[in-house]
């Protein structure tokens, strides 16, 4: 008589229960309660963040404050022996831009953490008490580089295993989880549109310290959200360094080769990016120089632009959930590599459209309006919308069994990687006229959908749904 493993059991249990458990906007339970925790956390996390360069900048690097910072001399020397002397801004911006920057390579240490030893639970709620602590430490001048440090080591060990475990509320074929990553990051949208109008405010009105507090009480209740759900959430494996021979099955050599696809196509994800992420950085001072903001009367601030796409990502994440579900009762759904390919080629319209204006500009044409940015949002997040949340439900489900948190670490190395090729893309705008550097933002976006779908193509059943028998 063939005996079944006690792990695999609980396993098929608990694909069983999620399959029949439709109880938040059909889908698990589970996941109203971690796209709820997301939804506090990013909230800390993007209050902070809006907060943080306009603190650096405007007070405590100041001359008569910086002094207070413990650590930061042999900071700012190590800073200066690669880059040069720094005035305060631009010290600002670099320590911003490596806070920004190790955000996205920590959850790959988080990953091994709650995989190899504490489980993704005892994880995400030490995760959730470091980023508290960071928020907290903030409010103490001379701490800001022990808050810093709290801030990174609570990101990572939260953001990845969370995402992991929504992947854990479905079984390998379970259509749905697409949808539910969906849904996920409509929680984030929620919380990009909300912080900065809660912590900026109380940051730059009230008190500093006050906004870095809001930002700390958010990740508090984000964790009291966690535990009060915890019961509709996936059981944790029989995980523990101990056990993990028997309770993890070998990798093997699919898995293998999947590893290596998921990694190999991390330049693809990097590329895929940049016409949203350039949003954020060249598209602000490219507006605020050719842009007429001036609307009844009213200057508006090109920093208003980022509420207009939070908003509008809002919207389209909704719209892109709705049309799969509809879709999906029709004709049969797509795989995640095909609705990423899908999005990088609706995406590359946004860049595209700036054509237009740009020529105009070229031409001698007056400053151009400001509804282009709508124009803009529209396009690149409708295409965005099956990029990103698709990207983690394919690492979710493609990574090797006992693998999962290592590898979503490792998907959002993408965004580390872009991050810094947008940085110097950026640069670029004082050197191309306006239309061949929106061209070549259209190229490159467009370029990750053609090496997707010749992804598709090649290597489409290695990441295809396994339907091997458990």
């Amino acid at each position: 008589m063939t005996t079944v493993p006690l792990s695999a059991a609980v396993d098929a249990t608990s694909d069983l229960r999620a399959r029949h458990d439709k109880s938040f906007l059909g889908h698990p339970a589970g996941l109203g309660w971690l796209a709820f925790c997301e939804l506090w956390e990013r909230f800390s996390y993007y209050g902070m963040q809006a907060l943080l360069v306009l603190y650096l900048s405007n007070y405590l690097f100041m001359p008569e404050h910086i002094g207070v910072v413990a650590g930061m001399d042999p900071l700012r020397a190590m800073i200066e022996s690669v880059t040069g002397s720094r005035s305060t801004q631009q010290l600002a911006s670099v320590v911003f831009g490596l806070y920004t920057g190790f955000v996205y390579l920590t959850p790959i240490f988080g990953g091994l953490l709650a995989d190899r030893v504490l489980g993704r639970t005892r994880t995400v709620v030490i995760g959730a008490l470091l980023m508290a602590a960071g928020h907290f430490l903030m409010a103490i001048e001379a701490a800001l580089l022990p808050a810093l440090g709290c801030l990174l080591l609570g990101v990572g060990c939260f953001k990845g295993n969370i995402a992991a475990q929504v992947g854990d509320l479905y079984g390998p074929d379970d259509k749905r989880r697409a949808s539910a990553f969906q849904i996920f990051m409509l929680a984030v949208q929620v919380a990009v549109i909300a912080a900065p109008i809660v912590c900026g405010t109380l940051g730059e009105r009230v008190g500093w310290h006050w906004g870095f507090g809001a930002a700390g009480v958010g990740m508090l209740i984000g964790l009291f959200v966690y535990l009060a759900g915890r019961r509709f959430l996936p059981p944790e494996p029989q995980s523990a360094a101990k056990t993990e021979a028997v309770a993890k099955p070998p990798i093997g050599r699919r898995g293998v080769m999947q590893v290596v696809l998921l990694v190999a196509i991390l330049p693809l994800l990097m590329l895929s990016i940049v016409g949203n992420q350039q949003f954020n950085n060249a598209y602000p001072l490219w507006s605020q120089q050719y842009m007429d903001m001036v609307v009844g009367g009213f200057t508006v601030p090109v920093t208003w632009l980022q509420s207009v796409d939070a908003t509008v990502s809002f919207l389209t994440m909704l719209g892109s959930i709705a049309f799969w579900k509809w879709w999906s009762t029709r004709r049969r759904e797509p795989d995640e590599v095909a609705k990423m390919a899908l999005g990088c080629f609706v995406a590359a319209g946004a860049p595209a459209l700036l054509l237009i204006p740009a020529m105009s500009l070229e031409a001698g044409g007056a400053k151009i309006s400001i509804l282009w940015t709508f124009a803009y949002t529209l396009v690149n997040d409708i295409g965005f919308a099956n990029i990103l949340p698709v990207g983690l439900a394919l690492y979710s489900r493609a990574s090797p069994r006992g693998l999962q948190g290592v590898m979503i670490g490792i998907y959002y190395l993408h965004l580390f990687f872009g991050n810094l090729f947008v940085g110097w893309l950026a640069g670029l705008l004082e050197v191309l006229p306006g239309s061949q550097f929106w061209l070549l933002h259209a190229a490159l976006v467009a370029a990750a959908g053609a090496g997707l779908l010749l992804v598709k193509l090649m290597f489409g059943r290695l990441l295809a749904e396994d339907e091997t028998p458990a």
